[in-house]
């Protein structure tokens, strides 16, 4: 077996050991599913509001958008924020010290990200669905959409999360990343259609994943007839399939090099010198 094989592999483990670890520990379970519940709560008191007075739900437009914005959020942060705190804790510094660690490591950090994306994804189907009703995943053709718009999604969504990890200097940054990922949450026509929104914000909205994932997910859901409620009263599946694949491409081609460059400059003295500026913001 090849070191490059064997790191692989030896990712895969890890992520299957941290994903164990995150569903068997109780504060991890509220942390990973506090989320899913706010959300599920919110579409119940949305589920008999209509849109403009139409057949549809403000509750049933919501969901498959909602679910794009889980991918989306948490593709971002869920890396960025494991990346900053083994930085932070001399994880990553002791998976540098290994051959090929830094593979093994960044495999499964994208493993355990990936995973917990998609049990939060599985919890609002199966619960936003018969809450919201006017949903259905009965043919094949809607499961195709579903699963390749949530697979470019998480490639869309997880580099781009590793670069923003590599890039933050502690953990109080991560906090702050969350604001403008609420901001875009806003704006992409998550709660309510993008077509009630100004012509600006509109654009602003399409330029980044997270419409479209909420585009792509509403194309899976929702009635074929539905459509008219949406820009262009078109589902938009080449546009959707360019916009995250422009994302994804761009996000590996630009994150190997900056977690390299970052994982050079991992030192005993750096990783010394943010736990003492952690333990002073503490006491």
């Amino acid at each position: 077996m090849s070191p490059t094989t064997a790191a692989i592999r030896a990712g895969g483990v890890r992520a299957a050991i941290e994903l164990r670890q995150t569903f068997s520990n109780a504060q991890d379970l509220v942390n990973q599913f506090s989320t899913p519940i706010v959300l599920l709560v919110a579409l119940f008191f949305m589920r008999d509001a209509s849109f403009r007075g139409g057949e549809y739900t403000l509750g049933a437009l919501a969901l498959p958008g909602v679910i794009g914005s889980v991918i989306a959020f948490n593709g971002v942060f869920a890396i960025a924020q494991f990346l900053v705190l083994d930085r932070e804790d001399g994880t990553l510094l002791r998976a540098k010290a290994v051959p090929n660690g830094m593979v093994g490591y960044f495999i499964g950090k994208i493993g355990t990200s990936a995973g917990t994306v998609l049990v939060q994804v599985v919890v609002l189907l199966g619960f936003g669905m018969p809450i919201v009703g006017g949903l259905s995943l009965t043919d094949a053709a809607s499961w195709a959409t579903l699963l390749w718009v949530l697979a470019l999604g998480l490639l869309a969504t997880l580099p781009l999360g590793a670069i923003l990890g590599a890039t933050l200097s502690d953990s109080r940054a991560t906090f702050f990343l969350t604001i403008p990922l609420m901001g875009l949450i806003a704006i992409s026509g998550i709660y309510y259609p993008v077509t009630g929104l100004p012509g600006w914000l509109q654009a602003v909205a399409q330029v980044f994943p997270m419409y479209w994932l909420g585009l792509g997910m509403r194309s899976a859901m929702l009635p074929p007839e539905a459509v008219v409620v949406e820009l262009e009263q078109s589902w938009r599946h080449a546009e959707t399939a360019a916009v995250l694949g422009v994302w994804a491409v761009v996000g590996l081609a630009l994150a190997p090099a900056i977690l390299r460059r970052m994982a050079r400059r991992e030192s005993g003295v750096g990783m010394d010198a943010r736990r003492e500026k952690a333990l002073k913001r503490v006491y």
